[in-house]
């Protein structure tokens, strides 16, 4: 099972994160209005930098800008995560994962698919929508939304997701990583 740690805005809470065995970290870009926990590209340059090659780097933006879009690009993580149906010319050099929760379509024009009814807000997942998409979706799905220690083992034996994104459940406030939730986090997630 992969894990991702997102709103990360310190360099030191993603190093730890890639310590603890997170398998990608997602930075907030290009969403000022919208997250409390968006950084800076240059923040997110610096953030990026600090994890190994083998840690997948993630540019997480509500943005509905093109411009804002290609900067996002520009600023070369692995992948960007997008809650927006922008339409590509030409697929960008690097992954997409596009957010959706109820109601919306299961997009294929990404290589991943986030459920995520709350659109980074921390609410709780819905299983049984959860668990459709999974079962509905040929490319991988990521389970997030209210997820913390004490709930990811069951929410991952119900849904079967590809992978696990958290963001508020091992924070001490808003883009404050708590490491101690990252290590108990990603423990309860290697022991299902």
């Amino acid at each position: 099972m992969r894990i991702k740690i997102c709103g990360i805005t310190r360099p030191e809470d993603a190093q730890y994160a890639e310590k603890a065995g997170a398998d990608a970290i997602g930075v907030v870009v290009f969403s000022g209005g919208v997250s409390r926990r968006h950084v800076p590209p240059k923040r997110a340059r610096e953030i990026f930098g600090a994890v190994g090659p083998f840690t997948t780097t993630v540019a997480v933006s509500h943005t509905t800008s093109e411009e804002e879009l290609r900067r996002m690009i520009a600023l070369r993580p692995h992948a960007i995560q997008i809650s927006h149906p922008f339409g590509f010319d030409e697929k960008p050099d690097v992954k997409i994962i596009r957010v959706i929760g109820r109601g919306d379509p299961l997009p294929e024009d990404c290589d991943a698919i986030i459920v995520d009814d709350s659109h980074g807000q921390g609410r709780d997942f819905d299983p049984l929508y959860a668990a459709d998409a999974v079962k509905r979706s040929k490319i991988p799905v990521i389970l997030a939304g209210g997820l913390t220690q004490e709930n990811v083992g069951e929410a991952i034996r119900r849904v079967r997701p590809y992978a696990v994104d958290v963001a508020s459940g091992v924070e001490i406030s808003p883009g404050i990583k708590d490491h101690e939730k990252i290590r108990a986090f990603v423990e309860a997630v290697r022991s299902v």
